[in-house]
């Protein structure tokens, strides 16, 4: 019987491409697992209306692990559930699995390293070692969204917003509203991560990222709650920079930071960039890890036009 049982979930376009050189490399190491096999992705979704099948999810609940190749992130309307074969009339509105996995099993932290390989050409400078660390399951991934925005909000909002006045008296189809939720307990977690790892790994410096300065009560509480945090590090330099500039300072001078730690958004930011400085999405591996579980995949998309099928 094999020591580890690990969820082999291939997903969309070249996910099963990527999942193929794996199982090289993995074979090559002689890892002692049994790989099990889990539908999802946008073909389930078409087929059955569930791109995350409940049998899928059942196996992630009795494994020790998953690796994930790739998804489709396309947004689809209601509407357009209409265009698909099976779903007319449905209503149904594709929503990443991804992030209903992240949230389901509370994959809270999203830990993304980013080094340069000694020699790649494609590296914007050789010695680049930096590791960012995404909050995973909130923000504006939360999937609280309207879009046509519905007559009660709008109302609410009005009675309870002054910003909102410049958009109270526009038709619900005319906007979109998506919000943006930041917890105490999902900032607080996701920040003592980035410590603990900095201080069991000997790094020197942990800088959270944020737009408080804009974004104050969402961001303002992340950066709130990570300043307590620090506090508990006190050999561990930190600092703090806003998502515009810590993009501009990442390229000019990589070697001033070492472990980035950031909201949602911002980590999907700033992880794609920095995995472009070491070569490019190619390059860029996740981790999804919350207390009972574990999902590594690429950080690149299903790129369905680079795919062995479509060649």
């Amino acid at each position: 019987m094999s020591k580890y049982r690990i969820a082999w979930l291939p997903g969309d376009g070249i996910g099963n491409d990527v999942m193929e050189a794996a199982r090289v490399v993995l074979d090559s190491v002689e890892l002692d697992a049994e790989y099990v096999h889990g539908d999802i992705g946008w073909d389930f979704w078409c087929k059955e209306g569930d791109a995350f099948p409940t049998r899928t999810v059942e196996l992630l609940n009795n494994v020790d692990a998953a690796l994930f190749g790739a998804i489709t992130s396309k947004p689809v309307k209601a509407a357009e559930a209409e265009l698909v074969p099976g779903l007319r009339g449905s209503g149904l509105v594709y929503r990443s699995p991804i992030v209903r996995m992240r949230q389901l099993f509370d994959l809270y932290v999203c830990l993304r390293p980013c080094k340069a390989y000694p020699t790649n050409p494609l590296n914007h400078r050789e010695g680049i070692d930096l590791v960012v660390f995404r909050e995973n399951t909130e923000d504006l991934y939360a999937g609280v969204e309207f879009n046509p925005v519905p007559t009660e909000l709008a109302a609410t909002l009005t009675g309870l917003s002054k910003p909102f006045a410049h958009f109270a008296n526009m038709a619900g189809d005319q906007y979109a509203i998506s919000c943006k939720i930041n917890t105490k307990k999902g900032s607080e977690r996701i920040v003592r991560a980035a410590f603990e790892f900095a201080r069991q790994h000997g790094r020197k410096k942990v800088t959270i990222v944020h737009k408080a300065n804009v974004v104050r009560a969402t961001d303002g509480l992340f950066l709130e709650e990570a300043k307590k945090v620090a506090r508990d590090f006190p050999e561990i330099q930190t600092d703090d920079a806003n998502i515009d500039a810590i993009c501009m300072w990442l390229l000019k001078n990589p070697f001033a930071y070492d472990v980035l730690v950031a909201p949602n958004l911002y980590g999907d930011i700033i992880s794609d960039l920095c995995a472009q400085m070491v070569g490019g999405l190619g390059f860029g591996c996740s981790g999804n890890i919350g207390e009972k579980l574990a999902v590594f995949e690429p950080t690149h998309g299903s790129a369905p036009k680079y795919a062995a099928s479509t060649r």
